[in-house]
């Protein structure tokens, strides 16, 4: 499995380190504001190749 260029124990290396910096009640949070961030970012992206082709037509 390799997600990002990443392999399963780095992501489990990831997934440590968070616990222990942000603890584990405010992990669901963090991973829920990351969740948020990155569907803002794709709906930007889409929105932005879809202008780009109304943009030629004119």
């Amino acid at each position: 499995m390799n997600i990002f260029g990443l392999g399963v124990p780095e992501l489990l290396l990831i997934i440590f380190v968070a616990l222990l910096f942000f603890g584990k009640d405010k992990l669901p949070e963090l991973a829920q504001s990351v969740g948020r961030s990155f569907h803002e970012l794709k709906q930007g992206f889409e929105g932005g190749v879809k202008g780009d082709k109304n943009d030629k037509k004119k």
